[in-house]
């Protein structure tokens, strides 16, 4: 547990090296030195203002008072202390910070030492007396074990803490790594025996899905397992907790709420454009698997910072679902790891042969960007799976992600954009040529030769997120490439119609309401059009909206599909048509009490239906993000192909197999 102490110390350290947090004395506590990613980054920034925005509402609320205390559980090397002084914000308040004794003295005899931090202090030389490792006049740590209640009581009695006026208690991701009887125990101490008190709770939940479930694997690997998440697994839990041990007010929201809710726009936009990121799916993610709370009781007037900020509205309640779809491990006949990867495409390039390219996963034993390209072929009711054979194998494809392949005849095949590293500009475009006769029968048969282009219309190719969907104008065959974001600008509205023989961009007249900017949507062929879904907004938001570009006599035309119940916003999912009805699969949303399934849109009437996706006879998390999929119509079979990401801190997680979906029940029963 102190391990993940010192580790958090290094993440904030890092966050605040690259101004996501302005902290000057983090460095002066933390010696330990790396550099974390921009992911790392985010999590610690959203953790660091959450405590900040709650801290600074206590002080105001209670400035009145002549006396006020904070006390930080489990404190470590926080330096929340020294910016409180340093900001001016402690005229009459008392912070007290409590870890084990052997953190507490590693501290003090760091403040001893430095003189930045020794001043700020005023020492008064009441330290190394019992627990009191370090005392100043408005601040005391203490070296106790939080798990021993008397004895923490005791250290607090002795350090001067005083029960009758207004205490804030802070408790940063600490209770969890308690036993529950423990923890429950210290949460009712706090509220029967301080007559005005505020409590701030910060930490982990959402244990079963299957972010989840990677989460909790990696804390039991580092042998500190997170006790609260069995008892208190969600936001109801722990408010009902805390009603129960004797507080009278609670209020609770996950992060990516906080972040919506009670983070200023610009704020928001500033901390967005620090770093070059593309990893806004394990960032949702992560901010859906923590929540902060405050709860207080006793206090003359209400303290509910969570509450103050009502600007955005509140998505609640669980979601409906419909009904429920078996997943089952597709029947393969080979063992080839080519397909544990995410942000790849997958495309039908005849029936019976999806072809996977690109996108981030397992070659060769390491963790990469995919060189190989991979094939499945069906083959008397079961699928085979190997690699494909490279014409001109010398020929760089730079291994690319979020890129897209557009099938345009049996022998040929568009990859239109996608990227290297977030840093780098977006690739441009190739040609994949196979043989026109194989009648492939084995994954050995089928070969790719890489054909690179520059055409006229390249300039339009340099993005990634995007879609590229085929479209027919006056008997023509076009691709509309659609939205993405590129380098320079982090999300795109724009588009482009590509004229399938030349690749030149052709000036085709587009009427109607204009879609908002986004990435990361689905986009499907239907009428001749486009139907567009979901996507990630301009301010890193999810997109609830449905379009269909209808073409018209002298061009195309935007219109709103109305869905009822309203789509839930989201992205990051795969998307296809069949017989009236717009399938969307998988992604990412906001709505942390469930994952999403399968979700059918009936685009006659607009109804719009849920359903979970049974992961029972499934070994392992099935993640529904950066994943591909392909839709088999006459057997009404869905293959759900790779999938996952790097899951924060807790290691990368890649779906090891192919899933297969049967639909048919739920597209004749619709």
């Amino acid at each position: 547990v102190q391990g993940t102490g010192g580790s958090s110390a290094v993440s904030k350290c890092s966050a605040a090296a690259r101004g996501y947090i302005q902290d000057r004395f983090l460095r002066l506590l933390v010696r330990r030195r790396r550099r974390r990613a921009p992911l790392v980054h985010r999590g610690y920034y959203i953790r660091a203002r959450a405590v900040d925005h709650c801290v600074q509402d206590f002080l105001l609320k209670t400035q009145s008072h002549p006396r006020t205390q904070i006390l930080s559980l489990g404190a470590g090397f926080d330096s929340l202390y020294f910016r409180l002084k340093d900001m001016g914000l402690l005229h009459h308040t008392v912070v007290y910070e409590v870890d084990f004794p052997n953190v507490a003295c590693q501290k003090a005899t760091l403040i001893k030492r430095i003189k930045e931090l020794s001043a700020l202090v005023g020492d008064t030389g009441g330290e190394g007396l019992g627990v009191i490792t370090f005392s100043g006049e408005d601040y005391k740590l203490l070296g106790v074990d939080l798990s021993e209640l008397s004895e923490l009581e005791r250290a607090l009695e002795e350090a001067g803490l005083d029960n009758e006026i207004p205490t804030l208690f802070i408790a940063e991701v600490v209770l969890t790594y308690m036993e529950n009887s423990r923890s429950d125990a210290l949460i009712q101490w706090a509220a029967e025996h301080f007559s005005q008190a505020c409590f701030l709770l910060y930490e982990q939940m959402h244990p079963e899905d299957p972010f989840g479930c990677v989460m909790q694997q990696h804390f039991s690997q580092l042998n500190s397992a997170l006790h609260s998440l069995a008892q208190y697994p969600d936001c109801e839990a722990q408010q009902r907790r805390f009603f129960e041990k004797g507080w009278t007010e609670c209020s609770i929201m996950d992060m990516n709420e906080f972040f919506t809710r009670c983070t200023p726009e610009d704020e928001q936009q500033r901390m967005q454009a620090l770093e070059p990121f593309d990893e806004y799916e394990e960032w949702h993610l992560k901010c859906s698997h923590y929540f902060v709370l405050t709860a207080s009781k006793g206090m003359e007037s209400s303290w509910t910072p969570l509450l103050s900020n009502m600007t955005v509205p509140h998505c609640d309640g669980p979601v409906r679902m419909a009904g429920s779809i078996t997943a089952v491990v597709c029947a393969t006949h080979s063992e080839i790891s080519g397909l544990r990867r995410y942000g790849h495409h997958s495309v039908l390039i005849k029936p019976n042969v999806i072809l996977t390219t690109g996108g981030f996963g397992e070659e060769d034993g390491q963790h990469c960007r995919m060189r190989n390209f991979h094939v499945l072929i069906k083959h008397a009711g079961y699928w085979k799976a190997g690699c494909v054979k490279k014409e001109n194998p010398d020929k760089r494809w730079d291994e690319r992600l979020y890129h897209t392949v557009s099938c345009l005849s049996s022998s040929l095949a568009l990859v239109v954009g996608g990227r290297t590293s977030p840093s780098s500009a977006g690739l441009g475009m190739l040609w994949l040529k196979f043989p026109e006769t194989s009648n492939a029968s084995d994954p050995g048969d089928v070969t790719v030769e890489l054909v690179s282009l520059q055409p006229a219309a390249e300039p339009a190719a340099l993005r990634w997120r995007h879609s590229t969907t085929e479209v027919i104008f006056k008997g023509e065959k076009y691709l509309f490439l659609y939205g993405g974001r590129s380098a320079m600008e982090p999300v795109l509205g724009d588009w482009y119609f590509l004229h399938t023989q030349e690749l030149s961009c052709t000036v085709i007249p587009v009427e109607g309401p204009v879609p908002e900017s986004r990435h990361s949507h689905s986009a499907c062929s239907w009428k001749g059009g486009v139907l567009i879904a979901g996507g990630l907004g301009a301010v890193e938001q999810p997109l609830g909206s449905v379009f269909f570009l209808r073409e018209l006599e002298h061009g195309f035309q935007w219109q709103t599909v109305e869905t009822h119940p309203p789509l839930i916003p989201r992205y990051s999912h795969t998307a296809h048509v069949h017989d009236g009805k717009l399938l969307l699969v998988g992604g990412v949303w906001f709505h942390s009490s469930s994952v999403p399934g399968i979700t059918v849109i009936d685009l006659m009437t607009g109804l719009c239906l849920d359903y979970a996706i049974n992961v029972e006879r499934l070994e392992w998390p099935l993640m529904l993000h950066n994943h591909s999929s392909v839709f088999l119509p006459n057997e009404k079979e869905l293959l759900l192909i790779g999938g996952g990401g790097n899951c924060f801190s807790f290691g990368t997680h890649l779906n090891p197999e192919p899933v297969s979906l049967s639909l048919s029940n739920i597209l004749t029963s619709h």
